[in-house]
């Protein structure tokens, strides 16, 4: 019997430390592919306050090994087309965008498997990237879960976001009290302000799930005959559209002030065919009357510097800014785009046509980049080549003024011995900041550019 205890025992200490030992064992055991570093190549800051990209061109794919300095894709911004570059050696893993998906300036743009050498800032990139992946596909899970009411325990769960139940908890409000709008049931965060009331009633529209079909419906379908009507389409603004809607809500904060004139532009008529052939010579197919009206703005600007300057809110001062950079809507394929030509003060007319030909190209190309839209101190727009007369145009902060130039039309006007002659009528159009430029100012700046304009020998002098 002592025996027979003896053994036994003896058993259950072999089981106890040397079993447990080798499981132990096991669990530490690491095999060779955790060795692997996976790195995520995150969208760098590509200046000028740009937040966010659209995927336009993938240059690799998965699988593909590249080096540094590498192209990777051409990203398109609300400004610039810009090429981004790999910052490591390796093979491709994973692509996180799609072409014309959005990318956001400091996420995941791709996954690399790169060489052992490139130290710990790729295994603390791959963590983080491990860890926010991990975290994603955990509120996805809880999303997918939550996306219907459940019995559980006799307790009804209403499906919520984290967030929203937050919003719900700081107001102490019940979720099952509040009327749902969303897929499925879903409380979202418009409902509850609705039922705080702090959104108009009616605001958020029920999701198609929730709409029931009222009684009768089917036999009036079935009397009256079906009439498609083409359907409704949600485009999210992106690129060209999302830049002009954030830069005309801050125009929107601006109180402008408005002056219009007329500008006889008979004489520079006659005095641009005259340089046609001397300008093709300089390597200017085609002279237009824009290179003119920027030098001539370029003049008044150095009479009157308040119009070439910028306002800084936050100190309460002006920047009287010393180059005039000034800018020109340009009509491209992804939209209306406003880069500038630099040191106009110090340029030609002809010099100025060539930069302003090389801007309208590299615009039609898509090939602008962030440098062509920086530092712009004064605007310009030549609506006229569109059409119309006289507009309203939106100042584009931090400048303080802007023209715009209407259709150029021969109509009838009094010479200065009364006879009716043929004249080439031009109509402008400014828009300042009524904060710091008065109306003055702004009429005395129009006068100088005008008298340029209409008396275009006057250019010979600068």
């Amino acid at each position: 019997m002592a025996t027979h205890l003896l053994r036994n025992g003896a058993t259950c200490w072999l089981l106890r430390n040397c079993i447990s030992r080798q499981a132990t064992l096991r669990r530490c055991l690491h095999v060779t592919p955790s060795l692997d570093k996976t790195v995520s190549f995150h969208l760098s800051d590509i200046g000028e306050g740009i937040r966010e990209v659209t995927v336009k061109e993938w240059f690799v794919k998965v699988g593909d090994t590249v080096e540094q300095f590498d192209n990777l894709c051409e990203v398109q911004s609300d400004k610039a087309s810009v090429t981004i570059t790999s910052r490591y050696d390796g093979k491709i893993t994973k692509i996180h965008h799609s072409i014309d998906e959005i990318a956001l300036v400091g996420k995941p743009l791709v996954d690399f498997d790169v060489l052992d050498e490139e130290g710990d800032d790729a295994d603390d990139s791959s963590s983080s990237s491990t860890s926010s992946e991990s975290s994603a596909s955990e509120t996805e899970q809880s999303q997918a879960t939550g996306a219907a009411a459940t019995s559980t325990g006799g307790r009804m769960i209403t499906p919520a976001t984290p967030s929203v139940r937050r919003l719900a908890k700081e107001h102490q409000l019940d979720l099952a009290k509040v009327p749902a709008t969303g897929k499925h049931g879903r409380v979202l965060k418009g409902d509850i302000l609705e039922f705080l009331g702090q959104v108009p009633p009616g605001t958020n529209v029920p999701h198609p799930t929730l709409v029931t079909k009222k009684p009768g419906a089917s036999a009036a379908a079935a009397t009256a005959p079906a009439v498609s009507a083409p359907a409704d389409r949600v485009e999210v603004l992106k690129g060209v559209r999302k830049a002009m809607l954030k830069s005309m809500t801050e125009s929107l904060k601006i109180p402008h002030f408005a002056y219009s004139d007329e500008i006889d532009m008979s004489q520079l008529v006659k005095f641009r065919s005259q340089l046609q052939a001397v300008a093709q010579e300089k390597g200017v197919p085609k002279l237009t009357f824009m290179p003119f009206c920027i030098k001539a703005a370029s003049i008044a600007l150095s009479k009157y510097p308040i119009v070439n300057s910028s306002l800084d809110l936050a100190s309460e001062s002006l920047i009287f800014r010393g180059a005039h950079n000034i800018s020109v809507a340009i009509d491209t394929p992804q939209g209306l785009v406003v880069p500038n030509i630099k040191n106009c003060q110090a340029k030609t007319i002809i010099e100025i046509a060539k930069d302003l030909n090389a801007l309208v190209e590299r615009g039609r190309t898509g090939s602008l980049s962030p440098a062509d839209f920086a530092d712009g101190t004064f605007s310009l727009s030549n609506i006229g080549v569109i059409g119309g007369t006289y507009t309203h145009p939106c100042i584009m902060a931090p400048q303080v003024a802007i023209g715009a130039m209407g259709r150029t039309k021969a109509v009838p006007r009094f010479n200065d011995k009364d006879e009716v002659v043929k004249a080439y009528v031009m109509s402008v159009s400014w828009s300042a900041d009524h904060r710091v430029i008065d109306g003055v100012t702004m009429a005395s700046f129009s006068n100088v550019w005008k008298q340029y304009l209409e008396q275009p020998a006057l250019f010979l002098l600068h």
